[in-house]
């Protein structure tokens, strides 16, 4: 087994689906941006969840957001609704698992919050409540899916947004995940204090 042109063949592939996907993911990355400040700047919020390296990925953002990314400038509220034990366990203990989101969306959000829901697959059942719970709360929706979105993506009306990666392999999607993240949080922070181009 050659792992030399194992590993080369990885980082092909994944920089081929970004440039491809480049195109296609950038105006609505640019909408759902726009519409995470205009939540910000009401003062609302951001919950964000997934499940596994999606979960790390709803982690990794709220991160940027309450502390910083690559500019100095105010916290930024956001939840990451995949990060308290006894809660996650004592909703899936009590109810089922597939609550353990929307119980919290439903406590948490409010009218003009946003719920960032991550799913490579768009079948998870937790976040399809999840997305429920968003839509009686009138919150917004940002989905971020791979592999077509599947029932998530069905979901979504109005004012939500769907960055979906067309692929199918889970790791490549993954990888693309992190990037959009990574542009949500840089437009974020160039239309609130601005970037250097």
């Amino acid at each position: 087994m050659d792992l030399i042109a194992r590993m080369n063949r990885h980082f092909q592939e994944s920089a081929q689906l970004k440039m491809t996907l480049a195109q296609v993911l950038a105006a609505p990355i640019a909408m759902a941006a726009e519409r995470m400040v205009q939540c910000l700047l009401a003062e609302g919020k951001i919950l964000v969840c997934g499940n596994g390296g999606s979960a790390a990925d709803a982690q990794h953002f709220s991160a940027e957001l309450l502390n910083r990314f690559e500019v100095e400038r105010p916290p930024l509220a956001a939840i990451a609704l995949t990060t308290d034990a006894s809660t996650l366990t004592s909703i899936a203990n009590d109810y089922q698992f597939d609550k353990v989101f929307s119980k919290q969306v439903h406590a948490l959000g409010q009218r003009g919050d946003i719920l960032l829901a991550i799913s490579t697959s768009g079948q998870s059942p937790n976040i399809l409540e999840a997305v429920r719970a968003a839509h009686e709360r009138d919150m917004v929706v940002v989905a971020l899916t791979g592999k077509g979105g599947g029932k998530l993506a069905e979901l979504l009306t109005g004012d939500d947004v769907h960055l979906s990666v067309e692929a199918q392999n889970t790791a490549r999607i993954q990888e693309v995940h992190i990037l959009v993240l990574h542009c949500l949080c840089d437009a974020i922070d160039c239309i609130l204090v601005g970037a250097d181009e």
